[in-house]
């Protein structure tokens, strides 16, 4: 599928903003199902500086720098790219199991799986913990297939945690987010990798979006969409394979790739200084996801 995304994010300062430096996750990456085919940012008021580069990741970061007096900043990012399935999204009884999983990643010397293995430890928001491992275990026997435990384990999380995006804030802990049972996506796909990386498995945060359908009927709304988050985790035979906690499913053509690191800290979509401003800014985002020709 081909999509069309825009992503605007307005700030409204209650005071003059002398001068900012900033850089967004928020050009889509390419990827093995995924490809950009063409992108442009406009930003307002008129930047003195601005590159996008390639972060340690492999993600896109669009750094700029606005060197001039205003009260507003206007980000806004215009993405074609186009997806296709995951190759594995049919195959989750085959492969190896979960026992093979950790021993393989234990003695491996190939370089993807030693690369992979960054993504078993503790991150800034995710500490791995022995109650988060005690939480999954049960999901994740020696010797079941690992893919299939993993949807399983994602199943789990979606009928027993309420989506409530009252309850959580972006510095919310683990602990909490599994006390309550109730979070967002972010919180979801950082539980699950939490979990994971306690188990000694290697799983990273994915971000991006995800298209969204209206009723049966009715014309879709500009701007309905959201910026979304899910999580992708490593077999030595299988690569990685992307599920999606939060809609009980595997990722699919649908979910669409802006970046991916440890977990959110790494990928924020907009992060800087500012010097000035006042108070609080108010914020704006506008997210809109369509299928194009």
């Amino acid at each position: 599928m081909k999509y069309r995304i825009q992503h605007v994010t307005e700030y409204e300062y209650s005071g003059r903003v002398s001068h900012c430096y900033n850089v967004a996750h928020l050009i889509p990456r390419s990827t093995s199902r995924q490809n950009c085919l063409s992108n442009t940012v406009n930003i307002t008021p008129t930047t003195s500086f601005s590159d996008k580069r390639t972060d340690y990741f492999g993600n896109t970061a669009y750094h700029f720098e606005i060197q001039r007096p205003h009260q507003k900043l206007i980000i806004d990012s215009v993405t074609v790219v186009e997806t296709q399935p995951q190759a594995r999204s049919m195959n989750l009884e085959f492969g190896l199991t979960c026992k093979q999983v950790k021993d393989r990643m234990a003695i491996s010397t190939n370089t993807s799986d030693l690369a992979a293995r960054e993504f078993i430890l503790s991150s800034p928001m995710i500490k791995t913990s022995s109650k988060l491992k005690e939480f999954a275990a049960s999901f994740f026997p020696d010797d079941k297939p690992f893919l299939s435990c993993m949807m399983a384990f994602t199943q789990y999380i979606f009928k027993d945690f309420d989506y409530d995006p009252q309850s959580t804030t972006v510095s919310t802990p683990l602990e909490t987010v599994l006390k309550n049972k109730s979070g967002v996506c972010q919180d979801f796909a950082h539980l699950q990798i939490g979990c994971l990386r306690s188990l000694g498995f290697s799983a990273k945060y994915v971000s991006g979006y995800i298209e969204t359908l209206p009723p049966p009927g009715q014309e879709k709304l500009v701007g309905s969409d959201a910026s979304h988050a899910w999580v992708s985790v490593y077999s030595p035979d299988d690569g990685w394979s992307e599920f999606d906690p939060t809609n009980n499913c595997a990722a699919h053509e649908q979910h669409i790739v802006t970046a991916w690191g440890r977990d959110y800290f790494d990928i924020t979509p907009l992060k800087g200084v500012i010097y000035g401003g006042g108070e609080m800014p108010l914020m704006k985002i506008m997210v809109d996801v369509r299928r194009v020709k």
